[in-house]
């Protein structure tokens, strides 16, 4: 793809009629096995300013679909897209610019946008608030230390009291509620994301693209007091437990694996249901959080060889709905470009 026209050369009038169709000539193309007309049906759309087409371009750079995977373009095109009116790729943006995606992390330009869309935008309110409460460094690290109790030292369990606090644990509640879907597992022979009975729950993640500086605010939390890089942690869950709900005997950690997930990171969102503990089945502990409190334990060794006695389910829960954050921890930081 020939990013050749920069952020400044984007018109600030709206796409016309035959902009937004070639958007749509262009996606009827990619479904007949057509890239190269699609592409250029979007590149000319592109240059003439089209948002639609520009963050349709972002998009592809970012999943390398038809394209090669090119985070440091797909943000140039966020970027233009937001300047020419699109609020999606402005919340795209903004999370890229947050958390370091194609491009250097930069939390005061991440807050200055946040400013600026927060009148007409009520997510970015929403991450303002939330942001405006917690204690940060001027990089959005977090500040103090995080109290913690070992529970278990085979497997390694730790609990985090009051971790999150009640505003931030209803703040992902209030965000994730709208993108609530039936959870999945990986397939341990083709290693895609698929139901199974397994696991009976409803979930929400923010990948890169969805992760704001508020959600990304909480993540390098998770990271710190884990002793982790936030670049190790894959995208953040909220999870809902409906009665009658569970995720069976499980691991986190996935066989064969060569970058393993080593640590799971939960925070219970909320305390006021019945049943819904946490069981570790070799010793028999069970735990239920209070709101706020975090529950790090380690899957793997220091090599990434999964611990036998890790192995842990979400008992149903009996009354009410269970909300709680999950983040798994890998060796190393995730490949991003």
């Amino acid at each position: 793809m020939n990013d050749d026209i920069g952020i400044s050369s984007v018109r600030a009038e709206g796409p016309t009629a035959a902009m937004i169709s070639a958007v749509a000539r262009a996606k009827v193309l990619l479904g007949s096995d057509q890239p190269e007309r699609a592409m250029d049906l979007l590149g000319v759309a592109a240059k003439q300013g089209d948002p639609e087409a520009l963050e349709m371009l972002a998009e592809m750079a970012l999943n390398g679909k038809v394209v090669v995977r090119d985070l440091a373009l797909s943000r140039n095109l966020y970027a233009r897209a937001m300047q020419a009116g699109s609020a999606s790729a402005a919340t795209a943006y903004r999370a890229f610019v947050a958390n370091g995606t194609g491009g250097p992390a930069d939390w005061r330009e991440a807050l200055r946008l946040l400013d600026e869309a927060a009148p007409n935008d009520p997510q970015a309110e929403e991450d303002r608030v939330i942001i405006a409460e917690m204690e940060l460094g001027p990089d959005g690290g977090p500040c103090g230390m995080f109290e913690n109790e070992s529970l278990s030292r085979f497997p390694d369990i730790r609990l985090f009291p009051r971790l999150f606090s009640q505003m931030e644990c209803d703040f992902l509640i209030h965000r994730s509620r709208p993108l609530l879907h039936p959870s999945v597992v990986v397939d341990p022979r083709t290693g895609e994301q698929i139901p199974n009975p397994v696991r009976t729950s409803h979930s929400s993640f923010y990948p890169l693209l969805a992760e704001s500086p508020g959600v990304h605010a909480l993540c390098r939390r998770l990271a710190a007091a884990s002793g982790t890089l936030v670049e190790q942690g894959e995208p953040l869950q909220v999870l809902r437990y409906s009665p009658g709900q569970e995720y069976r005997p499980h691991f986190d950690a996935i066989a064969n694996e060569t970058n393993q997930r080593v640590m799971t990171f939960l925070v219970y969102l909320n305390d006021d249901y019945e049943g819904g503990e946490t069981e570790f089945l070799a010793t028999g502990l069970k735990i239920k959080g209070r709101t706020g409190d975090g529950l790090l334990f380690r899957n793997a060794d220091a090599c990434g060889i999964p611990d036998s006695q890790s192995r842990h389910a979400g008992l149903p829960v009996l009354k009410g709905e269970k909300y709680l954050a999950s983040r798994w921890i890998r060796e190393r930081p995730i490949l991003s470009s």
